[in-house]
């Protein structure tokens, strides 16, 4: 039923109030007080069948929740934070064992590529692409690309250590072997979405001096799954997944 229908019922006289319960004059203003604290819905035409009663809280219960929300919301990203750093050791200590992959098994690559996944669903960084976290020089420590690990070569002609080195500034990437070989390729990078870029591999240095133009057909697609001040996850266009440290921050790459 519509309120408009609805009409709020006479107030009592206050004599007739007075008379009945036996009120001196002395609570009358008590009387009106409790009068005046009862308001009826200022437009006649609201659906809404209720009655307006004057509810809003002293200034210091106003506060008071105010301090609960704030604490509860920094729980909340206190404890988000508590949970990334215990996967963040969970993952580390599994990968430890496993020579960068090299030695994973595939019982390793999945128990691997479960807890990545639960560290990406908790990544404090939305929009890697648009962070200066993502700048610098990362080292390699896990990854599934058997073309990076050199699996089918002996263990002494394998790069012992991987770095890629991004600048979000200028959309530049290069990759490096270290020893024995030293082999450099760099990239351009173009944007795609927040997390993911189109790769464009360019110039490859054999050795990291002989300059050799990268094919057209040298490319690919990188997306930075989970991104902090230490830790970089990433997954490539091929299905591999790869997981670096932080090295050097400051570090540039060629232009």
């Amino acid at each position: 039923m519509a309120l408009s229908t609805l009409s709020p019922p006479p107030l009592p006289s206050l004599a007739a109030q007075s008379s009945a319960a036996g009120t001196s004059s002395s609570s009358l203003p008590k009387l009106l007080h409790s009068i005046a604290a009862v308001s009826f819905p200022a437009n006649p035409h609201n659906h809404c069948l209720s009655t307006t009663i004057a509810a809003t809280p002293p200034p210091a219960a106003q506060h008071k929740w105010r301090t609960q929300v704030s604490f509860f919301t920094s729980f909340l990203g206190n404890n988000k934070t508590k949970n990334a750093e215990a996967i963040k050791e969970e993952l580390l200590e599994a990968i430890a064992p496993l020579d960068r992959g090299a030695e994973a098994t595939p019982e390793d690559q999945q128990k691997i590529d479960q807890i990545a996944r639960k560290l990406e669903a908790v990544s404090p960084t939305k929009e890697p692409l648009k962070s200066d976290l993502l700048n610098g020089k990362w080292e390699l420590i896990y990854t599934t690309s058997q073309s990076i690990l050199q699996t089918q070569r002996p263990k002494f002609l394998r790069s012992t250590r991987n770095f890629q080195a991004i600048n979000v500034d200028t959309l530049r990437a290069q990759n490096m072997e270290s020893w024995p070989f030293f082999n450099q390729v760099t990239a351009n990078l173009t944007p795609l979405n927040a997390k993911k870029v189109a790769v464009q591999f360019d110039v490859f240095k054999i050795g990291g001096f002989i300059p050799i133009k990268a094919p057209g057909r040298a490319r690919g697609e990188l997306e930075i799954t989970y991104l902090d001040e230490e830790l970089r996850i990433s997954r490539g266009d091929k299905g591999n997944l790869f997981i670096l440290t932080m090295l050097d921050p400051s570090y540039r790459v060629p232009t």
